[in-house]
């Protein structure tokens, strides 16, 4: 009797596991592959391990966050693996973000649940002749069904994963072994957005607006899911960065692999329009933006949520980001002052430092979304205010303290009592329906400029509940309003692992990420606080960072052409 055991390795792209490791540990003790692949039970387990291999934007190597590898923010140990995207002491042999082994993973065990879920054994259920057994077997049929179909979906947001960061790779619908030892070609960018744009639909089309049962089924994929990611995929689609090759890679052998060359750009905008739109549009769903802007990334289970990785309660995030002073605190991720500044005046107007009163009170009369997403100075935080000043409890002079002069307020549950090891509640956001009105916007705004969904999408966004910031200014023209909108995404979605790739998409990178990160001086006197904004890290940008290599390893393997300029 052969047991199961996966051995998991990308070698030439095809290896990785189906189960988490606590199943996979089950599975070795007991059962064999046919046992697995064919019970129902075991199969629900599959599935919802597939859902392990989504992103946990939380906590990257050393508890960092990808906006640490922005100009967001600064990590404060600086022997995190995250500095290297700062430094550009990264390459096709060492690069700080694991996305190449993770997502082929998740494709992998997708592609194998998809294989075995025809082959589930149900004969328990379907050769009984009692009502009860026969209810129960059209629903456990339609559970495989519907499982099937959250499996390409899943399968199609890993390969828009692995996209992004790499441009045209293979696409592989089925299981495969490394004894297989197959030469997998690349395929074409426009090949693999086209690829999952369809799965999209496919999706859509099965999977439901809402579960009847919320509660058991919190957490998996919906209709409004799968539409969500065909708009955020057509967007990154029809974006500068995968559209002017010519501008950024002159020369390369296949632009087949960085560009695309029969998709039309127009097309792909309004696709992407009313791919959102029809998010937007699903009423039995009810989604609605939250009058609770900092308790949004407090939970799961919130009708602006429209998908969301659910962890566990602990207290790891607070650990890694509470400010130095605090105990238990390692500061971690510190938001930059090139953020801070971009929030705007509570009129709607821009922050000037060289405006005294601005200087003086730079925190005052903000945008709320400020104070909700960067713990300020001499805020009240966990029992006393923070102290961010030079020689204060949390700041210049304390070993890991900021050295922006800010800390992590987003996502950070501020009253837990880290020595009494209280924990909460912690999940990721990947869709949210803020991120769609601005999806929206801005692919309207490419392809129809002047439609009054524009403004009034990203105005819905200003002036939710609780931010309740000024409308646009009317008769902004086109390129106006694209600056607008891409501020707005800045803003708003902050610290989502966003910008990291909306400024490569845009191809603003050089001035964004590769500029000066700033901070703040804080210097108290006798109560009161002199801010001056300062230089903290040089940052590194080159041309060849708009797309990760593919990594040496498996590119020997398979004999492909590095991505450009690596």
């Amino acid at each position: 009797m052969k047991k199961v055991i996966y051995i998991y390795s990308l070698i030439a792209l095809l290896v990785t596991s189906a189960c988490n490791d606590a199943l996979d540990r089950e599975i070795v003790m007991s059962l064999t592959a046919d046992q697995v692949q064919k019970s129902y039970e075991r199969s629900r387990a599959r599935i919802n391990g597939i859902y392990t291999y989504l992103p946990w934007g939380l906590m990257y190597s050393d508890g960092a966050m990808m906006a640490s590898a922005t100009d967001e923010a600064e990590h404060t140990l600086e022997t995190c693996a995250i500095q290297k995207f700062n430094t550009g002491a990264w390459n096709q042999k060492d690069n700080p973000d694991g996305a190449w082994n993770n997502n082929f993973n998740g494709i992998y065990a997708a592609n194998l649940f998809i294989a075995n879920s025809y082959d589930i054994e149900m004969d328990y259920y379907r050769l009984d002749p009692d009502a009860n057994k026969q209810e129960s077997y059209q629903r456990c049929l339609a559970d495989i069904k519907r499982w099937r179909y959250e499996a390409r979906f899943l399968r199609a947001y890993f390969y828009f994963e692995l996209v992004k960061r790499y441009g045209g790779v293979p696409l592989i619908t089925e299981p495969m072994d490394v004894e297989s030892n197959f030469q997998i070609p690349r395929n074409a960018l426009d090949t693999c957005f086209k690829f999952i744009t369809a799965e999209c639909d496919s999706a859509a089309k099965n999977l439901p607006e809402v579960y009847s049962d919320n509660v058991t089924n919190l957490g998996r994929v919906t209709k409004g899911a799968a539409l969500a990611l065909k708009s955020r995929a057509l967007l990154y689609a029809a974006s500068d960065l995968f559209n002017n090759p010519d501008k950024w890679a002159p020369g390369y052998a296949h632009p087949e692999y960085i560009s695309n060359r029969t998709m039309d750009r127009d097309s792909l905008w309004e696709e992407a329009a009313k791919a959102a739109k029809a998010v937007i549009d699903l009423r039995e769903a009810n989604y609605s933006l939250s009058s609770d802007y900092p308790g949004l990334f407090k939970t799961y289970n919130n009708a602006e949520i429209i998908l969301t990785r659910r962890g566990g309660s602990s207290n790891d995030f607070e650990k890694a980001n509470f400010p130095i002073g605090y105990d238990l605190g390692n500061s971690g991720t510190t938001p930059s002052q090139n953020l801070v500044d971009a929030y705007e005046m509570r009129d709607g107007s821009e922050f000037d430092w060289n405006t005294p009163a601005h200087k003086a009170a730079p925190y005052s009369n903000r945008d709320p979304r400020l104070a909700y997403t960067v713990l300020l100075n001499n805020t009240n935080f966990n029992g006393r205010p923070v102290e961010c000043w030079t020689g204060g409890k949390d700041g210049k002079g304390k070993s890991r303290a900021t050295k922006t002069g800010y800390y992590l307020n987003k996502y950070v549950n501020s009253e837990l009592d880290l020595l009494q090891g209280r924990t909460s509640v912690h999940s990721w956001i990947i869709f949210r329906l803020a991120e769609i009105y601005l999806n929206y916007a801005e692919a309207l705004n490419e392809y129809d400029p002047g439609n009054a969904d524009i403004k009034i999408y990203v105005d819905k966004v200003r002036q939710r509940s609780g931010v309740n910031m000024p409308a646009l200014p009317n008769g902004l023209d086109q390129s106006k309003m694209k600056k607008r909108i891409q501020h707005e995404r800045r803003i708003e979605l902050a610290f989502e692992d966003h910008r990291f790739w909306d400024v490569r998409r845009w191809m603003i990178a050089p001035e964004t990420l590769g500029a000066t990160l700033r901070g703040c001086e804080i210097i108290s006197r006798g109560g009161l606080f002199e801010y001056n904004p300062i230089d903290v890290e040089k940052r590194t940008f080159t041309t060849k960072m708009y797309l990760y290599p593919i990594p040496e390893s498996d590119l020997n393997i398979a004999g492909w052409d590095q991505n450009p300029l690596w």
